[in-house]
This record gives structure tokens, sequence and C-alpha cells, in this order.
């Protein structure tokens, strides 16, 4: 299927780009699940000063950009987990039509599109709940895993699982920050798990930053991380994990 005329516009973003890679840990298997490709200025700048780049007229643009350059990256650093590419709804015209350039790079670059993992953020209000079922409905039907980021920090709730079904979230920062000293986030963190268990959907903490954060939410049961507990994002590098790390802080090592 041919895509829109935005699909044809090669006309040059006016900046540059490039990723940095932070990993997501399985402590069961005490392994890397995948790596969140990241954007970042050339000099390292932060994803935020590229991000203040993007407009109406660049939109497209750039998030096409973006997955095949994290895409063509992580290939090239010979990436063996999955891959989490964030991706912009916004920029997402036709489903069907603007996932084709990311099945282009998936091809060209030996990644397979069941390696892939996108993730759109919660606290991006989008009010055009049927568009985003329906990006999601296509990516699965490609083979495409999904993500909702930041699962707990914006406006929507739980009624979000139940209306995109993703595979993934990745529980908000705010969520998880300082777990152990707020009960009601334990609480709620809880009430998360036992509704994503029901649905079969897997979970993530992300931002985790202490040992303390990471007894109570394994404690919880929580199987799968991210943060800079396990590793800080690696520029255009795919950093390792020391698992041996946190062997004695496993609540079900004991």
């Amino acid at each position: 299927m041919s895509g829109c005329g935005d699909c044809r516009n090669n006309e040059a973003l006016g900046f540059e780009f490039t990723m940095a890679f932070q990993p997501i840990v399985d402590v069961e298997e005490s392994r890397i699940l995948s790596y969140e490709a990241l954007v970042r200025g050339l000099k390292q700048e932060s994803a935020a000063s590229i991000l203040a780049q993007v407009n109406d007229g660049n939109r497209y643009q750039f998030d096409q950009t973006a997955r095949v350059k994290a895409i063509e990256l992580a290939a090239s650093l010979d990436l063996d987990t999955l891959l989490n590419i964030n991706f912009l709804p916004n920029a997402v015209y036709r489903p069907e039509a603007c996932i084709q350039t990311t099945l282009q790079a998936s091809q060209k670059h030996g990644l397979a599109t069941n390696r892939l993992l996108f993730e759109i953020t919660e606290g991006e209000e989008v009010t055009q709940h049927e568009h985003i079922r329906n990006i999601f409905t296509e990516y699965k039907r490609q083979g495409i895993q999904t993500a909702i980021d930041d699962f707990g920090a914006g406006y929507s709730g739980l009624n979000l699982l139940a209306e995109f079904q993703p595979d993934w979230i990745k529980l908000d920062m705010k969520l998880v920050r300082d777990i152990e000293r707020h009960p009601p986030r334990v609480a709620i963190v809880r009430g998360i798990l036992s509704v994503c268990a029901e649905l079969g959907i897997q979970v993530i903490a992300e931002g985790i930053e202490t040992l303390a954060e990471y007894r109570v939410l394994r404690d919880l049961g929580v199987r799968y991380y991210q943060g800079y507990l396990f590793a800080r994002p690696g520029f255009e590098t795919l950093p390792a994990v020391d698992f041996e790390a946190f062997l004695d802080a496993d609540p079900k090592s004991i």
C-alpha cells in the first residue's frame, strides 16, 4: 500500500540526532530483555533539546527518521534483544501506510519485527483513542509489540489497558520513586500488577535508582526493570548489566 504525501516528503529535518540505549532487565533470568532507544544530540545533548526542535511541520519526518535510526544503529551494534522505540502517535496518519518505512528498515538491517516494541507515553494526552487503537492493532498485525510508557502518571488510568490492550506497560518513575516510604503507592502498584496479570500484560518498572525501590517492587512481584540502578544510557552503545550486584538484593533469592 502506498503511503500518504508526507511519506514521500524527503525534505531534511534541519537538525541531526542520534541514539543512546538503556537496558531493560529481566531479573528472574538475569538477562537483558531489551534496549530502549533514546534520542540524543550528536554531542550527547539531551532528548529534550532535540524534541524541542520538533514541530507540526517536521513531526512526521522526525518520527520516521527516529525509527529508522534506532533500528539501523541497534543492528550495527549487533543487538540480540528486543528494541524499544518511542513513537509519536500524532505523526501517524494511516497506520498501515506509515509503518512501511519501519518494516523496510527492519528487513534491510535484519532486525525482525517481533523484536520491535513501540512505546506511547500516557502523559501525551491523546484524545483520539480510536486512532491509537488502530495503530496498536496494525502493529500487532505486523508482529510488533506495543507498550504504554509512563503508566500511572497520566489522565486516563486503567481504562487505557482495556481500550488499547498493550503487550506491556511501564510504571511511571514518579509512581515508584521512594516507594518504600509511600504505602499508598505500594497499594496502587499492587493493584496495577493484579489487573495486568488478569489481562496478560507485562509490567516494567522504570526509573529505578535505589536498592530500596527495587526491593519493594521485587517483593511485589515485578520482574522487569529499567533505571540507573542497573545501567545508565550508553551513547551509541549497548551497556552491559552486572546482575551479580543484585543477587543479594533480590528478596526471592533469600
